[in-house]
């Protein structure tokens, strides 16, 4: 009965301490994870992290020069920046774009971004293309790919193109 009692005793005290302690997001490319961390040479040679952004709600975004759909989807994506890179939202302050390119040629990776106007700081690649070590960590298959990621880096909202890209950022508006 003793043994009973205290089992009961230490398996209650046991689940209270677990629920006390909030658990750390686990690192991964799904929904509620922590986003891996990006550091790479940027397109102005400077190096930069993803975890710079840190604070803001995030739109990593992977795409390339040479990529038809990528630049067909630019302009949606350079729209939504321009409208809410000011705003505050219930996860973050301010939103920003995190480019990371697929490109192999880095003239073509550059002239993509002046040409499209993708004017936000955070562009990287490492030139390998398809052999990016970034894509390969994110499980990127296809491009455009992005992934919504929150003020404390968790991954929020995955592939969202268009209309869906600002009804998600709608969805995060602080009222």
């Amino acid at each position: 009965m003793k043994k009973s009692i205290l089992f009961t005793i230490s398996l209650s005290i046991a689940i209270m301490i677990s629920y006390a302690q909030p658990s750390k997001p686990e690192l991964g490319t799904g929904l509620g994870n922590l986003a891996p961390e990006i550091t790479e040479k940027s397109h102005t040679g400077k190096q930069i992290k993803l975890s710079d952004t840190r604070g803001k709600l995030v739109l990593l975004d992977f795409w390339a020069s040479w990529c038809g759909p990528c630049r067909r989807e630019n302009p949606a994506v350079v729209a939504v920046y321009q409208k809410f890179k000011d705003k505050k939202f219930v996860n973050g302050k301010g939103f920003v774009v995190f480019n990371v390119s697929l490109d192999r040629d880095e003239a073509s990776w550059k002239k993509g971004i002046e040409t499209d106007k993708l004017n936000w700081p955070y562009h990287v690649s490492d030139l390998k293309g398809w052999y990016s070590k970034h894509a390969a960590v994110y499980g990127v298959r296809q491009i455009p790919s992005n992934f919504l990621i929150d003020e404390k880096g968790i991954i929020i909202e995955k592939d969202l193109r268009g209309p869906a890209l600002e009804a998600a950022l709608n969805k995060y508006l602080k009222p």
